[in-house]
């Protein structure tokens, strides 16, 4: 195959990557994608770093059999400890959600108050305050984990009062520090936008990695002369590793659009 037509391979510990994926094809249609969720083993945001590290050499595996070109790894969990192991293991670009996000809230802040907020591993591991830091040290950057915001969204629940008064109770600490940015530090995020932005004020700016990201790859794949040229369908592949009815119904309202060609594999072992 033409390297230019071989296509972007992506994997997340679940469903939340769709959201990366949904970005990605906005805004490279022309591009091929397969996704691999390890649904199998989610969530990835409760496991010992040397068990997330595992995963996704497991995952990455599996993606460059298929004859990728480039690889996201679209979960946040494992972009903060497993990004650079992976880069050193494999010879085509690897791109994760991390750094995109901390690019983006270091030019979107105007008081260098950023928050962030995230699994318990993405915050414990400190990856979007080095980040941060690496561009701007005079950033204050501030981390908070909230667990029950993936559950609760993988249930359909993105709004209402039990939702609101999770989101106020999580808040109310990091509201206080007068944060002008907020990264969504979590693929799941995005789509609890509207009540965290009521919750958390308007005027703070909402940082959704999943666009930063699929515009670094975009320059990526054009300083790399490896942008698709073909103008047929493109290639578009779902993997999963348990229960590919729940990832379809749950997953459609993260990808925005139907879900097809999907097939139930074995990544560990």
């Amino acid at each position: 195959m033409n390297k230019k037509d071989r296509p972007i391979g992506v994997f997340d510990s679940g469903i939340g990557g769709l959201t990366v994926l949904k970005e990605i094809i906005k805004e490279l249609p022309d591009e091929g994608t397969i996704y691999l969720g390890d649904t199998a083993r989610v969530p990835y945001g409760i496991r010992s770093p040397e068990t997330v590290i595992r995963y996704s050499f497991e995952n990455t595996r599996f993606l460059s059999s298929r004859d990728i070109k480039i690889l996201v790894v679209a979960c946040n969990t494992a972009s903060s400890v497993s990004l650079d192991a992976i880069k050193n293991s494999i010879p085509i670009p690897v791109i994760g959600v991390i750094e995109p996000g901390a690019k983006a809230a270091v030019r979107a802040t105007r008081n260098k108050k950023i928050g962030i907020i995230g699994t318990e591993a993405t915050i414990k591991s400190g990856s979007y305050t080095r980040a941060i830091k690496a561009i701007d040290k005079d950033v204050e950057v501030f981390g908070l984990s909230c667990p029950l915001f993936v559950p609760l969204v993988e249930e359909g629940w993105t709004e209402g009062d039990v939702v609101t008064m999770i989101t106020k109770r999580y808040l109310e600490g990091i509201k206080d520090k007068c944060i002008d940015t907020l990264v969504l530090g979590c693929t799941h995020y995005p789509l609890l936008k509207k009540v965290i932005s009521s919750v958390i004020g308007e005027d703070v700016r909402l940082i959704d990695s999943a666009v930063e990201v699929a515009q670094e790859i975009k320059a990526t794949l054009e300083i790399a002369g490896l942008k698709r040229e073909q103008e047929e369908m493109p290639l578009r592949e779902f993997y999963v590793t348990d229960s590919p009815e729940r990832f379809i119904k749950v997953g459609e309202r993260f990808f925005g659009q139907k879900i097809e060609h999907i097939e139930k594999i074995a990544v560990g072992g």
